[in-house]
């Protein structure tokens, strides 16, 4: 059988789209959806590849993402063209093509066109004498038409479209203004006798407009070719991100280490994959064997290297740069953490930000106002214009329907949007929607959760201290020992101290974990117990000769655990999770920027005290509950602060979806993650420092866009309408109108695409 989607031949006729494949390495052509033997020569067939079922590739509107189709065409509300939900790494833009197509062709006839209108109105003499005036006009009448018959072609079917679905966009105005004055040329060069006298030369001809029909033509051409242009770079940040993945991976075949290579969509979880020196790791997935470091910076914005060894994760498109690694693939195909990225990244970009209301609400009342101007224009000119009126008129209402059109209204901040949140997923920042962007510039309040996110999370041992007599190295070796049992979370801290000084461990007899105090085990014919201050007092354990020094340990922010052998005192261990490095500088920085940092924690005041003193945070939640937290921020709300809290946990869900913006480190949980309105792919709080600036960078691209799409409409209208003629005598040309229109489209797009230079 043959299925026609995938082109895969099977020996039976069992296979169906979605089954797994298996295929003869000697036998390529033999392929069936069950294991087995190949029918030829006897080998076990192997995994090849899974067939999955053809997925519709959707079509949406720049302007209004509501818009989904299944196919590509034009937006029935704008006009615009429909672009693939679904971003390629490298992907041919049509409608780009037919654009510069069309432009190009209709420039080439719009000069010619141009320089013999403009010769002919201000130096006629320079006219050949064998072109009468009525040769002129029909000379420009077939050098017009193709340009405006062919060229504009696409901008009479959107206006049809338009007007028929009663969703007046530009492409309303642009053809009825080109149209106007395209049709009345017309008239005007085969029924002249038809106008007044007044509009007529000695030679018998009425004026006509055919230069600015086709000129008109051209520079809306140009104007969508630049718009095009521009459009596709908002799309940057995706098309970067899909080129990080490689092509290919060496999948690992059999146990004496042979590869094969393969297509990345032919990688399935649990295969073994060999990364070389320079090469980028193809999927996620685990360190199996080797070490090496890790350039991480394509994902995470942070150019240091991370050194990967056994058991470590492994993220697909970051590069292997020292060692060769075997690595066992996790995640694959739209699993990968590059996936998930590209994937949020395209359904911010989609997302509409409350900002966009206010354009949606103006542009709805737009078009007709748009077109009322221009017949009001048309009947001021007709009644009250000097001589000829009529020309007048028509210049004035096409003026006005062409330099009206709301397109940079409506790009103002689909726009900035897209570019924005491209920029933040370049700086490793997973933006969920434009809501989020928008709402994280007005927060005056961060509440951040201690552990793991202030701290790494990962408590350390910082001081053994070993009273006289007691050997320091036999002691760990107890200690780590014991903790090996424990399910207590500062347990593998002590376990990692033993490791990192080469100590193994002893088998412990008679283990028992009393809750919240301690435990208590037999080593060596030794009974140990490893505990609280109170635990040891209760098996009437002296400790007051350290009592001071485990005091200022604590001051420090550092957990104690107390020691004794054979119920005397030992030993002290101080253990501390560490201050990330950025922290504190996140925390200055976000003072100085006008953000209240909160500090909550489930440790108890004297510790959690401590940790907010060193890092300059004056207001403090201590002895927090886990289900205590979505309460703090209710609190803080009902203040009247606007709050974005920051944390990894699963615990830490509900304060996140409570809070006016969830902030998610990318070293926490998936719940988390869900819950929050913005990810930091490196955990860093330094990451909230930049979304700020972000979001500021971007609200104000958008309201300048706003600003500009508003003055230029209300300023362009009124000059196309003719109100500087009784005072100045200018009267706006349909040509100049164009171009300014274009100009107004391009300029919104390019101060957008601004934002992908901005510092964070």
């Amino acid at each position: 059988m043959k299925t026609e989607e995938e082109n895969i031949y099977c020996i039976d006729d069992s296979c169906e789209l979605g089954d797994t494949f298996y295929t003869c390495p000697m036998h390529p052509e033999i392929h069936q959806n069950h294991p087995g033997n190949c029918p030829k020569c006897g080998m076990r067939l192997e995994k090849e590849v899974e067939a999955l079922p053809t997925v519709t590739t959707q079509y949406t509107c720049p302007m209004h993402p509501e818009i989904i189709r299944d196919e590509p065409g034009d937006c029935p509300k704008c006009g615009m063209h429909l672009e693939p939900i679904t971003v390629q790494a490298e992907e041919k833009n049509e409608e780009l093509d037919d654009m510069s197509r069309r432009f190009w062709v209709s420039t080439v006839l719009s000069i010619p066109l141009f320089t013999l209108a403009m010769v002919n109105d201000i130096t006629p003499q320079y006219i050949p004498s064998f072109l009468s005036a009525q040769m002129i006009q029909w000379i420009q009448f077939f050098l017009a038409s193709p340009v405006v018959l062919w060229g504009g072609w696409p901008f009479y079917v959107k206006g049809y479209q338009s007007i028929k679905t009663w969703n007046l966009n530009m492409f309303t105005l642009i053809s009825m203004g080109v149209s106007a004055a395209y049709i009345y040329s017309i008239v005007a060069l085969l029924l002249p006798e038809i106008f007044p006298q007044l509009m007529q030369t000695k030679d018998g001809i009425v004026h006509v407009y055919f230069e600015a029909a086709a000129v008109i033509t051209a520079l809306v051409l140009l104007g969508q070719v630049l718009e095009l242009r521009a459009r596709s770079k908002t799309n940057t940040a995706i098309k970067t991100l899909l080129n990080l993945a490689p092509k290919q991976a060496h999948r690992i075949i059999d146990a004496e280490g042979n590869e094969e290579d393969v297509n990345l969509e032919l990688i399935h979880t649990d295969d073994k994959l060999r990364v070389k020196p320079g090469e980028k790791i193809p999927v996620d997935g685990v360190v199996v064997e080797g070490q090496s470091n890790i350039d991480e910076s394509m994902i995470t914005g942070e150019p240091v290297l991370v050194q990967k060894t056994e058991g470590d994760a492994l993220i697909g498109a970051t590069i292997n740069k020292n060692s060769t690694l075997i690595m066992r693939a996790t995640k694959v195909g739209s699993d990968t953490m590059l996936a998930q990225i590209v994937q949020m990244v395209a359904q911010a970009q989609r997302s509409r930000a409350p900002i966009q209301q206010l354009a949606d609400t103006v542009s709805s009342y737009f078009v007709p106002a748009v077109v009322l101007s221009a017949i009001l224009a048309f009947i001021g000119w007709w009644f009250f214009g000097p001589a000829p009126q009529l020309a007048y008129a028509i210049v004035a209402a096409v003026s006005v329907l062409i330099i009206a059109c709301p397109c940079a209204l409506g790009l103002a901040t689909p726009i900035s949007i897209m570019v924005g949140t491209g920029r933040a997923a370049l700086s490793g920042i997973l933006i969920k929607d434009a809501k989020t962007l928008e709402r994280m510039e007005k927060i005056d309040t961060l509440v951040v959760d201690k552990t793991g996110t202030l701290t790494l999370g990962k408590p350390k041992v910082t001081d053994f201290l070993v009273s006289e007599g007691f050997d320091t190295d036999k002691l760990i070796q107890y200690a780590a020992s014991i903790e090996r049992a424990s399910e207590h979370p500062l347990a593998q801290s002590v376990i990692e101290y033993a490791k990192a000084s080469n100590i193994s461990l002893l088998h412990v007899e008679n283990f028992e974990a009393i809750p919240g105090k301690g435990v208590i085990a037999n080593i060596d014919n030794k009974t140990i117990l490893l505990g609280s201050e109170p635990f040891l007092q209760e098996q009437d354990i002296s400790i007051n000769d350290i009592k001071v020094t485990a005091d200022a340990m604590r001051n420090d922010a550092k957990g104690i655990i107390f020691m004794a052998i054979d119920n005397k005192y030992c030993a002290i261990i101080a253990i501390e999770d560490p201050i990330k490095e950025t922290s504190v500088e996140a925390v200055q920085t976000l003072s100085e920027e006008g953000i209240t940092v909160v500090m909550l924690s489930g440790d108890n005041k004297f510790t959690a005290n401590a940790v907010a003193k060193k890092l300059g945070i004056s207001k403090v939640y201590a002895n927090v509950l886990p289900d205590g937290k979505a309460d703090v921020i209710k609190e803080l709300q009902k203040q009247g602060a606007l709050v974005a809290m920051a944390g990894d946990g699963i615990n830490d869900a509900p304060a996140l979806a409570q809070a006016d913006v969830g902030i998610a480190m990318g070293t926490g949980t998936d719940v988390a993650i869900e819950s929050a309105g913005v990810t930091l792919i490196k955990g860093d709080l330094l990451g909230i420092v930049k979304v700020l600036k972000l979001s500021r960078a971007t609200m104000k691209n958008i309201r300048q866009n706003l600003f500009f799409a508003f003055i230029y409409n209300s300023a362009g209208i009124p000059v196309a309408a003719g109100v500087l003629y009784p005072v100045f005598g200018i009267v706006l040309s349909p040509i100049i109108a164009a171009a300014a229109m274009s100009f107004s489209s391009v300029s919104v797009i390019t101060n957008a695409l601004r934002l992908k230079n901005t510092k964070l």
